[in-house]
């Protein structure tokens, strides 16, 4: 969870264990965290995983939705390194988090979202992981295991996986408050092409993308199929 914190530099709106978020006129800005500015948790020094190639991931999933569906998401102005930081700049959008509306508003949302899944499922690719190249798998499955950097067999059927978001909770649904419809589905760090069931509809209740109690927690599935894909090859050859 984001906190603001007295000592933030100008214009910087929060920081986590893993990010920075600013908001500077018509832009958000997120990046994350240098090494010199790791946080300490109650387990020690908190090591982002992955945070450059998640942000890395997320700039090209948001170009490649805005090229070829009408799905509302930010538009990606710049995104680039700079002294151990990957930052990426995209449109600041106005609105509400679907998680701040009512029982009622939230139906009404859903069913504009059903659609626009709908829509993201229709693109399809023979290869894993996103339009970036690199394969950043859901939340609740990096947290089964240590393996950051995957590579995995290109199927033989050119449209066996579709596009997930992977992240889908209430808190990335930004709504216009007053007419209810969608302004833009953020935080695509863990989207890319998978099998139709990764795409849990977590934004169907408050909470997080992760399996809560009275849920079935589907993570072991997803890594195994993962596990099961696995190019072992590429792992054992030179170079990896």
């Amino acid at each position: 969870m984001a906190t603001r914190e007295r000592g933030l530099e100008d214009g910087c709106l929060a920081v986590t264990f893993e990010r920075k978020y600013y908001h500077r006129g018509g832009a958000f800005i997120k990046r994350n965290l240098r090494p010199r500015e790791y946080r300490i948790g109650y387990r020690g020094l908190h090591i982002p995983r992955l945070g450059k190639e998640r942000l890395i991931n997320e700039a090209e999933a948001l170009r490649y939705i805005r090229q070829n569906t009408d799905i509302p998401v930010p538009e990606v102005y710049c995104d680039f390194e700079d002294d151990q930081a990957y930052y990426v700049i995209t449109e600041y959008i106005e609105g509400e988090d679907m998680a701040s509306l009512s029982v009622e508003q939230k139906a009404i949302v859903a069913r504009e979202l059903s659609v626009h899944l709908a829509k993201l499922q229709t693109l399809r690719s023979n290869r894993m992981g996103g339009p970036s190249g690199i394969v950043i798998p859901p939340y609740r499955v990096m947290r089964r295991t240590a393996i950051d950097y995957w590579r995995l067999q290109v199927s033989n059927s050119v449209d066996e996986y579709v596009f997930c978001h992977n992240d889908l909770s209430q808190h990335n649904v930004i709504v216009d408050p007053d007419t209810l419809k969608i302004k833009a589905i953020i935080d695509w760090e863990y989207a890319g092409f998978y099998p139709a069931y990764f795409e849990m509809p977590f934004y169907t209740r408050p909470g997080p993308s992760i399996a809560i109690d009275g849920e079935v927690d589907d993570s072991e599935r997803l890594l195994d199929f993962l596990m099961s894909k696995t190019d072992r090859a590429a792992w054992m050859s030179p170079g990896w």
